[in-house]
């Protein structure tokens, strides 16, 4: 084959040394790595409602540009923490209460003798 003519349907083109494989085959001339690409990573339900409607929103930033993802983990995030901060403010059992020294003051150290 002549250089600078195609090959033919039929025709393995030639490669040779000075082939970089790193290198978009014409075939793939549109290909754009910032395009959406879903990432398939699983996410497994926790059981937390709160927390797994967050994780569901990851799901969003498979159909975005990359320039879109940041927007979708900030408000995953920002959710988490949401989602964190309400198990602290939710009424619990009450603190275990400790005994209180005997009335003579302050414990003595261990070992001391009374």
């Amino acid at each position: 084959m002549k250089s600078g003519q195609r090959p033919g349907p039929d025709q393995v083109p030639e490669r040779g040394p000075e082939h970089d494989p790193r290198e978009v085959p014409e075939s793939d001339a549109e290909y754009d790595p910032s395009a959406p690409a879903p990432l398939e990573v699983a996410r497994t339900p926790t059981g937390n409602p709160d927390v797994d409607a967050r994780l569901e929103r990851l799901a969003d930033a498979d159909h975005l540009t990359t320039d879109g993802h940041p927007e979708v983990y900030e408000d995953v995030h920002q959710g988490l923490r949401d989602a964190l901060t309400a198990l602290d403010s939710r009424p619990g059992p009450p603190a275990p209460a400790f005994p209180r020294p005997p009335s003579g003051g302050a414990p003595a150290p261990a070992g001391t003798p009374r």
